[in-house]
């Protein structure tokens, strides 16, 4: 699914998502990340919405977000609630969705100036 033909702002915006890739501005990533307006965190080291922890929720922590969206793959997985309870304990909003809506939301999100990270679980090859 194509989101955007054109650069929409001064973010990094997602472009494409299909089942195995995501395409953040022009460049094309099949490994789990985490993409904020100003940086893309690559290769983080998930492969399933099941294998988040606590070490997981510190690295989407350290970009300092206010919001973030978990992409869990194609289809919608909660994590444990362990984890989600890690962002809610310290004030900072989660929202669990498929890959494609979690990439529709932040493209909102960001071209709104919020400062949202958005988690992108893709399936190990």
């Amino acid at each position: 699914m194509d989101l955007t033909l054109d650069r929409p702002g001064d973010y990094l915006f997602v472009r494409r998502v299909d089942e195995r890739r995501i395409t953040v501005v022009d460049r094309e990533l099949a490994r789990s990340f985490l993409l904020a307006p100003d940086r893309v965190i690559e290769d983080w080291p998930v492969t399933s919405a099941q294998a988040l922890d606590a070490p997981h929720v510190e690295d989407i922590l350290a970009l300092q977000p206010e919001l973030v969206l978990l992409g869990t793959g194609a289809r919608q997985q909660f994590p444990a609630a362990a984890f989600l309870a890690g962002f809610l304990r310290r004030g900072v909003g989660i929202e669990v969705m498929d890959n494609a809506a979690a990439a529709r939301t932040y493209g909102l999100l960001a071209g709104e100036g919020r400062r949202v990270v958005a988690a992108f679980i893709l399936p190990a090859d």
